[in-house]
């Protein structure tokens, strides 16, 4: 039988929404790999994360509390993830998900070498997957992602119950500690950063609990993003503020949002431009027609003007019905590829009609065969 969720996150049926995060969040910084040295680390954070996927989420939260399990996931399980997000490299560093941000957590402050922590939130990015449609009538999209968010508790700031920022004794505020080691070269210099502070230059006295001084803690962020009409598949939307959020109020990153346009059934876009297939018979080719297809907008019809004489893969243009342009109300064109199609099986009536017709165009065609011959073939 599966795991019980709530027991997993250790919480009761009625936890709140609060009670959720702080108990995934004091499971987590227990069981993460990089802390806990059980062989099976990495299956039992795993777990967790899945748990807190599905408690964290209401919608999931109600489904596994009827059904016990969240209907349509694979095998049984509880799934992750909004189903239209993917995570890019913009984290420096594979941004994966809660593991790869509490490494950042259990990571801290700490600067590298001689240099000062960087206490400014990093950028992060992720690749939202939208259709043809949506693009072409702008759309607003809900993201869901992890990343390193305010502290709640002491909004930000890091500081604890009559907690406050003091000047690290250690290195009186620059954030590094020189050393000097006599060799027969000469005195030689090395600069480190400082273990008291990590780099900051400052240190604070009663630090809040939740956040252990840093001012930030993992946690699942949901923001929605407005796609405006006409964008290009590869193209990126900025969101500020939502990226990692900096150390002790520091400056958040921002959200990197990069659009990626999910191939059309249909359509295939080339710019503002869209090109399509329609069929028509050889009559409608010959004399001519107007046809009507499915356009890109919802419910909308596209009346095609087929000339006379027309030939098979001949491109007729519509304009106006493309793509819209980026911040613009203009639309490109369609273009429709015509493909004649010639039936397989006519009736008696229809091959003596078109037999007159070639008759009257000179043109030679073949005998019907006879019902003898018919049987023939069948058996050669």
């Amino acid at each position: 039988m599966a795991k019980d969720l709530y027991e997993i996150l250790g919480v009761s049926k009625d936890a709140s929404e609060s009670e959720i995060k702080k108990a995934f969040r004091r499971r987590a910084r227990e069981l993460h790999p990089d802390v806990h040295k059980a062989a099976d680390a990495e299956d039992q954070f795993k777990e967790l994360n899945e748990a807190y996927d599905v408690l964290s989420d209401p919608n999931k939260r109600a489904q596994y509390d009827r059904f016990g399990t969240i209907p349509g996931a694979a095998g049984g399980g509880y799934g992750g993830g909004s189903g239209y997000v993917d995570f890019d490299d913009l984290f420096g560093g594979g941004f994966g998900g809660m593991g790869d941000i509490f490494s950042s957590f259990f990571g801290g402050q700490g600067g590298q070498g001689g240099r000062p922590a960087r206490k400014e939130g990093r950028d992060m990015g992720v690749g939202l997957r939208i259709t043809l449609e949506e693009v072409a009538r702008g759309v607003e999209k809900e993201i869901v992602y992890d990343r390193l968010a305010p502290c709640p508790d002491c909004k930000g700031t890091g500081l604890g119950e009559n907690g406050k920022v003091v000047t690290c004794p250690e290195c009186g505020g620059k954030g590094r500690v020189v050393s000097v080691q006599r060799t027969f070269l000469g005195d030689m210099q090395t600069a480190t950063t400082c273990k008291k502070c990590n780099g900051t230059g400052s240190s604070i006295e009663n630090p809040c609990p939740e956040c252990e001084g840093q001012g930030r803690v993992p946690d699942r962020q949901r923001v929605t993003v407005k796609v405006p009409a006409g964008i290009r598949d590869g193209q990126q939307l900025r969101v500020g503020g939502f990226g990692e959020a900096g150390i002790q109020g520091a400056q958040a990153g921002d959200l990197i949002v990069t659009c990626r346009v999910q191939p059309h059934e249909f359509f295939e876009r080339d710019g503002d431009d869209l090109h399509g297939r329609a069929n028509v018979s050889f009559i409608q080719a010959i004399l001519g027609a107007e046809i009507e297809i499915d356009g890109i907008m919802p419910d909308e019809k596209v009346q095609v003007r087929i000339p006379a004489g027309c030939q098979n893969e001949q491109v007729v243009r519509v304009e106006g019905f493309g793509m819209p342009r980026l911040k613009s109300d203009i639309r490109g064109s369609m273009y429709v590829h015509v493909n004649v199609v010639i039936p397989e099986k006519i009736t008696k009536k229809q091959r003596e009609l078109l037999e007159k017709l070639a008759d009257e165009m000179g043109e030679e065609v073949a005998a019907p065969r006879s019902p003898l011959q018919k049987l023939r073939d069948a058996f050669n």
